[in-house]
């Protein structure tokens, strides 16, 4: 397996540096639109396995699907890895498929609200470009693997497990991430910087989100809606959780019988109030405004200004918490409510990675993935989600310890049927 990563930023490094102790793969091809960015990537990765010098680093422009193609040529890529925010999905995703690698990603292509009643009903959905393309994929014998983070990816990875394996009957299947992370400056104080592209979680949050009803279909509702509070476990504790635009929600009934599906992230008041305010004053805003005479986006003016979510890890303590809550009937035929999980903690993956936990918990997923596609535990064609493959290998091979697996425990926790209510 010859792999291209596109995007040496906060996950991309990440993945790199849990790759590079597997020996799947015959060559890493870590690449950015800054070069040095991918070298200093390549160099830090390397440096973990002495002798190592499978990863290369390789400068691309994620925006041009000519680019993509040139450099996956170049280097014979059998597999396209897309590491940049969704805005690029699409030329990435275009140029695998002409240069006749297979792809993957974890956030998929972006939605666009209706445009006379966006919180009525739906417009282009998160993916609808890609599963547009899927019949041209299958055809080919290629593989687009979408949504293979965290969230979407092993929440996705656990809905295939809860339907073949605890559930007859599934009512709901309810992605819900929460943490308790604290960043704090030099001085000891608490200050606001996302774990993630700010870019992407402005896109993420005030988007419409979707719900998914057996009846109804696909359906939006405004911004921040449905509060519930959710228990989190391992000490992170009850977090608020509010609807929000997510994959999953457009990725699991696709594969998975459900009569509902959902995605609620547990945001908290500060930071619901910086987005509302951004939005009040036309900061998340994609489009160009004139300033003195230069042409800006006010999101990338934003994205500019706050931390980068990858140089935050040393101020950050805490854990975050990735997972699915599914309710329905057991296999016993008595009603059931399960949280299937996955917890990190930020020293931890400082510690043993010079990475924070919420970049290292989306990359260390396509790494799994990866390397079942090249052991062929996996397999497929066209335009797949998680949800279309066996989870027990890949449960089992993230959990297992090292070197054999991953050594990344998930969890399960059984609560009362009660609880669903």
């Amino acid at each position: 397996m010859r792999i291209l990563v596109v995007g040496s930023g906060g996950v991309g490094d990440a993945l790199a540096r849990i790759a590079v102790a597997r020996d799947f793969f015959e060559l890493l091809v870590m690449a950015d639109y800054d070069l040095a960015r991918a070298e200093a990537t390549v160099a830090a990765a390397s440096a973990r396995r002495p002798g190592e010098s499978r990863l290369v680093a390789a400068r691309v422009d994620a925006s041009s699907a000519a680019s993509v193609t040139a450099l996956a040529r170049e280097h014979a890529i059998t597999h396209v890895m897309n590491a940049v925010d969704p805005r690029f999905v699409m030329p990435v995703f275009e140029g695998a498929r002409a240069a006749g690698a297979d792809y993957l990603d974890m956030a998929m292509s972006l939605s666009v609200r209706h445009t006379d009643r966006p919180y009525a009903e739906v417009g282009t959905k998160l993916g609808d470009e890609q599963f547009a393309a899927a019949k041209d994929w299958e055809a080919e014998g290629r593989l687009a693997l979408v949504g293979m983070g965290v969230e979407p990816g092993l929440s996705d990875v656990f809905a295939r497990y809860a339907a073949d394996h605890l559930f007859s009957e599934i009512d709901e299947l309810g992605t819900r991430d929460g943490a308790n992370l604290v960043v704090r400056n030099d001085a000891g104080a608490e200050i606001f910087a996302p774990s993630f592209s700010i870019w992407t979680t402005i896109e993420e949050c005030l988007n419409p989100p979707v719900i998914w009803e057996k009846d109804r279909g696909w359906f939006v509702t405004p911004p921040f809606s449905e509060p519930e509070v959710f228990d989190f476990p391992e000490g992170i504790g009850p977090v608020e959780c509010v609807n929000v635009e997510h994959e999953e929600v457009l990725l699991m009934p696709r594969w998975v019988d459900a009569k509902r599906v959902t995605f609620k992230y547990g945001l908290g008041d500060e930071f619901i109030g910086v987005l509302k305010t951004l939005h009040a004053l036309g900061l998340d805003r994609t489009d160009p405004v004139t300033v003195k005479g230069v042409e800006v986006s006010p999101r990338d003016v934003v994205a500019a200004v706050l931390p980068d979510p990858s140089t935050i890890g040393p101020l950050m303590t805490g854990k975050t918490c990735a997972g699915l809550w599914v309710t329905g009937t057991g296999k016993d035929g008595q009603p059931r409510s399960t949280y299937l999980f996955h917890v990190v903690d930020n020293e931890v993956t400082m510690r043993d990675y010079g990475a924070q936990c919420v970049v290292w918990q989306t990359a260390i997923n396509p790494v799994v993935a990866l390397e079942l596609l090249a052991t062929g535990v996996w397999s497929g064609a066209g335009v797949l989600g998680p949800e279309a493959f066996d989870a027990v290998p890949f449960l089992e091979l993230l959990a297992a310890p090292a070197p054999g697996g991953y050594g990344s425990a998930w969890g399960q926790d059984e609560r009362t049927p009660q609880e669903a209510g």
